[in-house]
C-alpha cells in the first residue's frame, strides 16, 4: 500500500489547477473516486480533495507516488495535457503534405522538348491545394518574365481550357513540345502570348497547332 500525507502550497494558480486537471483524468481513466484513492494512499480524504481542487500542490515525491499509482510519468501530472495535444495535432497538420510530381522542363521562350517523365516531387500542404489532377512543370528560359523566372516551378491543374488571358502549359508542334504562355484569344485567332515583349506571341494557325495542357495557378522557386 502506498503512503502519501500532506500537501504544500507551491507553483502558481494554473500549475495547481493543471495538476487538479490531471489527477481528475487519470482517476476516471482507472475508475476510482476520491475514497478509495484515498484508501489506497492512505491520505486523508481532504488532502486528497484539496489537490483536486488545486487548493494545494502535492510534493514532489508525493506527484511520483500518484505517478506510479496511476501507471503513468510524473510529467503526466505536471504538464498541460491539452497543449502537448494542441502541438502534436499542429505537427500533425503540417505533416499532411501531398508529393506534387514534377514532369519535366518546360519552355518558357523557345520551346524545347516536354518529356512527360516524372523527374521528381515537390511537397505541398494538402489543403492548400485545388482539387483536380496537379503537376509541377520547371520552366527554362525568360519569356515569361517578371511574371515566371527562369528556373521557376510552376504548379498547372490539368484541363482542356483557360480564360482569355490566363497562362497556361500549351503543347505545340504534334504535342510533342510544351510552352508556357498567356492564352490571348481575337475573334477566332489563338496567340500564345509572352509577358516579355521581347519576344514574339506565337500565333496557333493548322500549320502551327497548340492544345492547352493545364492552367497554371502558382510559381514557386528555390532558394
Amino acid at each position: 500500500m502506498y503512503k502519501v500525507e500532506g500537501g504544500i502550497q507551491m507553483g502558481g494558480l494554473g500549475n495547481k489547477e493543471i495538476m487538479a486537471r490531471n489527477i481528475s483524468k487519470y482517476m476516471d481513466k482507472m475508475g476510482v473516486d476520491r475514497n478509495k484513492l484515498s484508501s489506497d494512499l492512505d491520505i486523508k480524504y481532504t488532502t486528497l480533495t484539496d489537490w483536486i481542487n488545486g487548493k494545494t500542490y502535492p510534493r514532489i515525491d508525493k506527484i511520483e507516488l500518484l505517478a506510479n499509482y496511476f501507471g503513468i510519468s510524473k510529467s503526466d501530472l505536471v504538464e498541460d495535457a491539452s497543449q502537448n495535444e494542441s502541438k502534436i495535432i499542429n505537427l500533425k497538420q503540417v505533416k499532411e503534405m501531398k508529393s506534387i510530381p514534377v514532369l519535366g522542363d518546360i519552355a518558357c521562350g523557345d520551346p524545347i522538348t516536354a518529356e512527360e517523365n516524372i523527374q521528381g516531387y515537390r511537397d505541398e500542404v494538402a489543403d492548400t491545394l485545388p482539387t483536380g489532377n496537379l503537376f509541377y512543370l520547371h520552366c527554362k528560359g525568360d519569356s515569361m518574365a517578371p511574371t515566371i523566372p527562369n528556373g521557376a516551378y510552376v504548379l498547372i491543374r490539368q484541363q482542356p481550357d483557360v480564360e482569355d488571358g490566363e497562362i497556361a502549359a500549351v503543347l505545340v508542334n504534334g504535342d510533342t513540345e510544351a510552352t508556357l504562355k498567356r492564352i490571348k484569344r481575337q475573334g477566332s485567332l489563338v496567340m500564345l502570348m509572352p509577358d516579355n515583349q521581347s519576344y514574339d506571341p506565337y500565333v496557333v494557325t493548322p500549320d502551327n497547332p497548340a492544345r492547352i495542357l493545364g492552367k497554371a495557378l502558382k510559381m514557386s522557386a528555390d532558394l
